[in-house]
C-alpha cells in the first residue's frame, strides 16, 4: 500500500445551482471533482472517497411525500441507502473513466456502509438536522401528529429535523480496509453513513437521523490510518470571518489553533465550516497527520502544497 488518504466530498458540490440539479447534472459535476481525485491517484495515492447526500435525501423525501397517497413511504434510514448506491454509482463511472483516460490500472468500488450511533446519545433527545422540503405551518403542525419533529427554519418555511448522533464505528471497517489493500478505491460512508444502533445482543437496526458527513468521514480516517484527510468543498481556503470586512484566509492552521477558534465560536459558521474544523480537530487528535480543505478544482496545487488550508499537529 502506498499513502492512504480519505477525500470527503460535499453533497452539495454535486448541485451547481438550482438550474442544475437533474440526476445527469449530479453526474457532470461528480465527474470534475473525480477528475482531480484520479489525479491524486495517479501520483500514487490509496484514497477512500467519502461524500455527502443533504440535497439527495432532501428530493428523495420530496418524491415519497408526493406519492404517498398511492405508496408508501420510504423511512430515513433506506433513503441513505438509496443515495449512497446512486452517488456511488455516478463515481464509481466517472473515476472508471477517468483511469481509461489516464491510463491507470484501477478500479472504484462502492460500499453501502452503516455507521454505529450511540441508543442513548443526547441528539436523540434534541432533533437539530432540518432535513426535506419546506411547509407551512398547517402542514408542518399535521406532520407534527404523525410524529415527526417539526421546526421554523429562519424564516424560510417549517421543515422536519431529526437527531444528528455522533459516530462512534464504522460497521464495514474491515471490508473497506480489505478494499483498500487490495489495490481498490472505495466509496463509502456516504451521507456519514447509514445511522444504526445496536441493542443487547449486538443487533443492528437503522434509526431516523443523520450523521454529519465530516465527523464520519474523519472517523474513516482515523480507522483507515491516512496519512491525509481532504475535505473537498466549496471554496479555496478556510477563511475567519467569513464574508466580513475583516475577512482573513488561512493557508495553515495548527491543531491548537483550530481548538480555539471553535471554542471561541464566531469564526466558522455553524452550518458549513464550523463541522469540518471540528472534524479534523478530531482527526488530529486522534493521531492523524496532516488534514486539507479546499475546493475541487485545486485538490492537485494544494497537494503540492501551493494553496488550500493545511491543518496539522503544530
Amino acid at each position: 500500500m502506498g499513502r492512504t488518504a480519505v477525500v470527503a466530498i460535499g453533497g452539495n458540490s454535486l448541485i451547481k445551482d438550482r438550474q442544475h440539479q437533474t440526476v445527469r447534472d449530479q453526474y457532470i459535476a461528480a465527474g470534475e471533482t473525480c477528475w482531480h481525485i484520479a489525479g491524486m491517484i495517479r501520483e500514487g495515492w490509496d484514497v477512500a472517497v467519502a461524500h455527502g447526500n443533504g440535497p439527495q435525501v432532501g428530493f428523495i423525501l420530496r418524491r415519497s411525500e408526493l406519492a404517498a397517497h398511492e405508496i408508501h413511504e420510504v423511512p430515513l434510514d433506506a433513503i441513505g441507502a438509496d443515495t449512497q448506491g446512486a452517488i456511488g454509482y455516478a463515481l464509481q463511472q466517472n473515476l472508471y473513466n477517468d483511469f481509461r483516460r489516464l491510463g491507470i490500472d484501477k478500479q472504484a468500488v462502492t460500499v453501502v456502509t452503516q455507521t454505529e450511533v450511540a441508543a442513548d446519545d443526547p441528539a436523540f433527545q434534541s432533533p437539530s438536522k432540518p432535513i426535506g422540503s419546506y411547509m407551512d405551518e398547517q402542514a408542518a403542525m399535521l406532520r407534527r401528529q404523525d410524529g415527526w419533529d417539526v421546526m421554523e427554519d429562519a424564516g424560510r418555511g417549517w421543515r422536519r429535523v431529526v437527531p444528528s448522533p455522533a459516530p462512534i464505528r464504522i460497521v464495514e471497517e474491515q471490508a473497506i480496509k480489505a478494499l483498500i489493500a487490495a489495490g481498490l478505491v472505495v466509496i463509502s460512508t456516504g451521507g456519514g453513513g447509514i445511522p444504526v444502533v445496536a441493542d443487547a445482543e449486538g443487533n443492528l437496526r437503522g434509526v431516523a437521523a443523520v450523521i454529519d458527513k465530516d465527523l464520519a468521514s474523519a472517523l474513516l480516517a482515523t480507522v483507515l490510518g491516512a496519512e491525509l484527510f481532504l475535505i473537498s468543498t466549496a471554496v479555496e481556503k478556510v477563511a475567519l470571518n467569513f464574508g466580513k470586512p475583516n475577512e482573513e484566509w488561512l493557508d495553515h492552521l495548527t491543531l491548537a489553533q483550530a481548538r480555539q477558534y471553535l471554542t471561541e465560536g464566531s469564526h466558522f459558521a455553524k452550518g458549513s465550516m464550523a463541522p469540518k474544523i471540528q472534524a479534523v480537530v478530531g482527526y488530529l487528535e486522534r493521531g492523524g497527520k496532516h488534514a486539507i480543505v479546499t475546493n475541487p478544482e485545486n485538490v492537485e496545487r494544494a497537494l503540492a502544497g501551493d494553496t488550500g488550508t493545511h491543518v496539522t499537529i503544530d
